[in-house]
């Protein structure tokens, strides 16, 4: 039997298709638009993913048949926030993870209502990223829309609804709502209550790997599948991705080079640092999972690629970066703001350093260190908890450049493996679809048994110690230029 996961990514979808074994019979994709209506925001319109999903289903029909695939499940961007009225029509444009609006609102969270609550109930602090403070957003400033809620989703959950007719979500990517009480894996009546919505708004939560009901027969016809296709709840795009590298077990760690990046780390137990510097969700295998995200990792290359230098031979840039270690530029990477660790919606991306000498190689490399340092934040953040990390596997569009996993590896000080496939949360995705069909017993055993470590680079003892003390420069000027960004953003 075949297996299809879904990947809704933030400027595109991309199906992937293994069989049993997690070999890969066939991808197809497809592109969409996002919208930016003032600074700092960032939509959406959730038909576009459908159309997407079409478009690349029509792709993948002509490379396999569709009637053997037994399951469907889904890796998505996180924390969208898609409403529909009574009729299950969109309200309004899909409000992304990535839009900073929603400063007022966190303010209102984490001061008036208290950090130390909100991370009682939800075992988070508010981030402008979240879903609960958008619908608080909505609340204030769209109230004609806010009144008309019957449904509040999530991006890959509205596809999961097209396709079976079921009102669901799975709890690693409802965990990053804000609305979700993590440690008992259910909705929280307070922050619902402090949201102004019922629960009935919200979907059946599912493990990820769990069968939420079968295709719709419409469905199955229009695509050429057949009719008894089970979907599976799937997962947030970073647990999806951990589950397509194999990153299932206590204390493993990917990082993902990405349009945002993340320090992902697997663990057993619930467990919140203090100031809620990481996420602490729900990870797609049944347990946990912390995370440290930044919101401009590969993206930040391709602004600098794409809009300043007028490229996208990507790889030919890079061949010009000679030296490492020694590069006078500091780059900070805050082009769309900051989560992890300084969740400040008004930092924004800077150079600093340059000199007459400075070369267009130099501003290259000194953007892919920078977004390599603001990785490392987190993971300095997960050593602080005593989370011993000297393994990561590493993932994204950014992490098929050598370059950049070198600099991974230095920067970090840990061995950087890469795995045998990068399809990414689609391939894990299609992991949890074949767990769903009970392909396997469980999603460490399917991972385990499916993903393969293909090869290992480790540090370079002298690159190292010159990346430690570039590193420890490079922390020092996010809180120098803190008040500069904020008169900035006045």
């Amino acid at each position: 039997m075949l297996y299809l996961g879904v990947d809704l990514g933030t400027s595109s979808i991309k199906l992937v298709v293994m069989d049993e074994k997690g070999t890969i019979k066939g991808t197809a994709g497809a592109e969409y638009g996002l919208s930016f209506p003032h600074p700092g925001w960032s939509e959406q319109n959730p038909l576009d993913w459908v159309s997407g999903m079409e478009e690349a289903l029509k792709k993948l029909s002509e490379k396999i048949n569709l009637k053997d695939v037994a399951g469907i499940s889904f890796g998505g961007q996180m924390h969208g926030l898609v409403i529909l009225d009574e009729n299950d029509n969109v309200i309004r444009p899909a409000i992304l993870w990535n839009d900073g609006r929603t400063t007022k609102e966190c303010e209102y969270l984490n001061k008036t209502i208290g950090q130390d609550k909100i991370s009682a109930y939800t075992g988070n602090m508010a981030l402008t990223g979240f879903t609960a403070p958008k619908i608080l957003w909505v609340k204030e400033n769209e109230p004609e829309n806010f009144k008309k809620i019957k449904k509040i989703m999530l991006p890959k959950d509205y596809l999961a609804y097209v396709l079976s007719g079921v009102f669901c979500t799975d709890v690693s990517d409802a965990s990053g709502m804000l609305l979700l009480d993590v440690k008992n894996r259910k909705w929280s009546p307070e922050m619902l209550e402090i949201c102004g919505i019922t629960e009935d708004m919200l979907a059946k939560v599912f493990e990820s790997y769990e069968v939420v009901g079968t295709i719709k027969a419409d469905i199955a016809e229009k695509y050429g599948f057949n009719k008894d296709v089970k979907i599976i709840a799937g997962a947030g795009d970073n647990a999806a991705g951990a589950i397509g590298t194999g990153t299932t077990l206590d204390g493993m760690c990917i990082v993902s080079l990405g349009t945002s990046g993340t320090v992902f780390i697997s663990c057993d137990d619930y467990a919140v640092d203090e100031n809620n510097a990481l996420h602490m969700f729900g990870h797609a295998t049944g347990k946990y999972h912390l995370m440290g995200c930044m919101l401009s990792a590969a993206s930040s290359n391709k602004w600098w690629m794409d809009e300043i230098i007028g490229t996208k031979d990507y790889a030919e840039e890079q061949k010009a970066i000679k030296s490492l270690g020694d590069n006078h530029v500091y780059y900070l990477p805050y082009l769309m703001g900051e989560r992890t660790p300084h969740n400040n919606p008004n930092a924004r991306g800077s150079f600093i350093g340059m000199t007459m000498d400075t070369t267009r190689a130099d501003m290259t490399l000194a953007v892919l260190e920078g977004v390599t340092f603001a990785l490392r934040d987190s993971l300095e953040i997960a050593r602080s908890l005593g989370v011993k990390i000297d393994t990561i596997r590493a993932t994204g569009g950014g992490a098929k450049s050598p370059l950049w996993r070198q600099l991974l590896a230095n920067i970090m000080n840990v061995n950087v493996e890469i795995m045998n496939s990068e399809e990414g949360p689609g391939y894990g995705g299609a992991i949890l679809a074949a767990v769903g069909c009970g392909e396997y017993k469980d999603v460490a055993t399917a991972a385990g048994e499916i993903v393969k470590v293909k090869e290992t680079l480790a540090p370079e003892k002298e690159l190292v110690e010159k990346y430690e003390k570039r590193y420890n420069v490079w922390k020092q000027l996010y809180p120098a230029l803190k008040t500069v960004f904020d008169d900035v953003a006045k």
